[in-house]
């Protein structure tokens, strides 16, 4: 999972995430935010549906900044913790994955394992980004090197990297139906008035080129 040291905390992963927000139904009112950073997406929710949001954030400065803001907070990694032993059955409405699956060394086991927790019309939403945007390919080929950076697709703290292929397959083999596909386009990667323009391009033949994030909600099959 992603971590930081001291509160140089990485302004990608701590700000607020409306696009995630939106997709979570209003009824739901027992939220799991795994990889909940500084507790922002999780304070929104908690405001809108006036929800017990629990979170699980490995980082223990974030954790602190969490707590204050939503109603638990779990300062464990996802892939080591017992989430059993916290919780029971089919007890959350929503669990979301916001750019943490990507951080994980064995992200199939987590979401096939977090699936146990869900309610019986309860919803996953996770964002993943799209190593197969064009940017990779240009690197690669064209310019010999893998782009490490600090932020985005190409992160030096991702230990995991997915196309949309890989993505669908990931949630059929946790016995997850997807609900919704979302693709958030770019042309170039770092965030810049000029992708405002990317969806006219993102036809069919190169929408998976210039997507740079997939946001997937998902329910049990």
């Amino acid at each position: 999972m992603k971590t930081f040291k001291g509160n140089n905390f990485n302004p990608s992963y701590i700000g607020e995430r409306n696009d995630i927000l939106k997709l979570i139904p209003n009824k739901a009112k027992k939220i799991l935010d795994v990889g909940c950073s500084t507790g922002i997406l999780g304070e929104q929710i908690r405001n809108r549906n006036a929800a017990e949001v629990i979170g699980i954030e490995i980082n223990r400065e974030m954790a602190q900044i969490a707590q204050k803001k939503i109603d638990k907070v779990i300062t464990e990694n996802i892939e080591e913790i017992k989430l059993n032993d916290y919780f029971s059955y089919k007890y959350f409405d929503c669990i979301i994955f916001a750019d943490v699956l990507e951080h994980l060394k064995d992200p199939w086991k987590v979401l096939k394992e977090v699936v146990n927790f869900l309610s019986s019309e309860g919803i996953i939403i996770a964002s993943i980004p799209n190593v197969r945007h064009f940017s990779t390919i240009i690197s690669l080929c064209l310019k010999g090197y893998w782009p490490y950076k600090n932020r985005g697709i190409h992160d030096k703290n991702h230990l995991r990297f997915f196309t949309f292929k890989n993505i669908k397959e990931m949630f059929y083999i946790s016995e997850l139906e997807i609900l919704y596909i979302k693709r958030n386009y770019r042309i170039i990667e770092k965030p810049c008035k000029f992708n405002r323009l990317s969806k006219y391009f993102a036809i069919i033949p190169f929408r998976d080129l210039l997507t740079f994030q997939y946001i997937i909600v998902a329910r049990r099959k």
